[in-house]
């Protein structure tokens, strides 16, 4: 029998809480939750005790967790500005890490934390858990059908993708400060280039916009943004490709549009988001992710394909299903066979790596009011 990873996390937020440690604590053939770092926990046991009932050691410093010689991965859901500190202090003790988006703030620091990872051979993984949402494996599937497909698109040449919400005011929050990583770029939108980049590879050009459109806090922290990814024909592409991602604050809509795809035969339109995040925050217990409703998306959010038939006058509507569960689940158990027995991580930190770098590309362009060329191309 495979020994469980004893895993501490770091941060009791809403990342640790509602990301983490439901997660950690469901998968007990996986991993054990030795303990989490909390630096001034209100009661024996702290938030997870609260919340979930389970007892676990609370560490009060970075120091004490990597002192700690039982704790084998650390997993990381602090404050954006300290992801690269942490990561690199638990590579250098030895520790296995899941580090939460964005990574680190610059992509110079996420190049030095792979570097650090391959020689010590340890684990590195970023926490880009939306590769898992439902809707994104309903598209994936989508864009996946064969050209002779009745529902197939044809050539992908406009691809849109949204995080809008509505929200007036402030968090009141560390995001809300004007730190490293800081911003709604670097947030949401880590999520939005990282599907994109998975999708269709590195764009030739960047450009972006982003505001504190509300005008409140500070005005280098960003709450809305338009990327917009250019792709060349060429060897991979048909056609010209242009995604658009954008995360607007004042958005009255429900549901939000999350995707539009435009191809030459098709297109495909969907509301609304993944359902899993709403799950997580009101779990009664954590092994509520192993029940047959976690993760469905409800029948009223899938997705439509608007088809233009042979004739090339005739569009017929048909409905795209999000018939495959949402599975933040399968992203710790990939962890957890890298770290026992060497399997292939599912989110390489080359990945990570560009992610971060298109967000920096993002900002310049922004800064710059220009297009950006995107260095290495495919």
């Amino acid at each position: 029998m495979v020994r469980p990873i004893n895993t501490c996390v770091l941060g009791v937020g809403l990342s640790g809480l509602t990301f983490h440690v439901p997660f950690i604590l469901a998968l007990s053939d996986v991993f054990t939750l030795h303990s989490v770092l909390e630096r001034n926990p209100k009661s024996e046991g702290g938030k997870v005790k609260e919340r979930f009932g389970v007892q676990v050691r609370v560490h009060r410093s970075i120091q004490n967790v990597l002192a700690d010689k039982d704790i084998e991965l650390v997993i990381i859901g602090t404050p954006n500005e300290t992801h690269y500190d942490f990561a690199k202090e638990a590579l250098n003790a030895g520790k296995h890490v899941l580090v939460d988006k964005p990574v680190t703030a610059t992509s110079e620091q996420a190049k030095e934390l792979g570097l650090i990872s391959k020689e010590k051979g340890l684990v590195l993984y970023a926490f880009q858990n939306r590769r898992w949402d439902s809707d994104y494996l309903a598209l994936k599937k989508l864009l996946a059908e064969p050209e002779t497909s009745k529902q197939s698109l044809g050539a992908i040449t406009d691809f849109e993708s949204h995080f809008d919400r509505y929200r007036k005011g402030l968090k009141g929050t560390w995001k809300d400060e004007p730190k490293p990583a800081a911003g709604l770029t670097y947030d949401l939108g880590s999520h939005l280039i990282d599907q994109v980049l998975c999708l269709f590879g590195r764009p030739a050009r960047i450009t972006a916009f982003q505001q504190n459109l509300r005008g409140i806090g500070d005005p280098e922290v960003d709450d809305s943004f338009t990327i917009i990814m250019h792709y060349d024909a060429g060897p991979r592409m048909q056609y010209p490709l242009t995604a658009i991602l954008r995360a607007h604050i004042l958005s009255v809509r429900v549901p939000q549009v999350r995707y539009i795809v435009r191809g030459t035969r098709g297109t495909y339109t969907k509301n609304g988001a993944d359902v899993q995040e709403d799950q997580l925050k009101v779990l009664s217990t954590p092994n509520a992710i192993h029940e047959e409703r976690y993760g469905m998306e409800p029948e009223y959010l899938w997705g439509t394909v608007e088809k233009m038939e042979a004739d090339d006058l005739t569009v017929t509507r048909s409905i795209w299903p999000s018939v495959e569960p949402g599975a933040y689940a399968d992203l710790f158990k990939n962890v957890g066979a890298a770290i026992r027995s060497g399997e292939e991580l599912a989110v390489k930190w080359e990945e990570a790596t560009a992610v971060i770098e298109m967000i920096e590309l993002a900002h310049r362009s922004a800064v710059e009011g220009a297009t950006v060329k995107v260095p290495g191309a495919s």
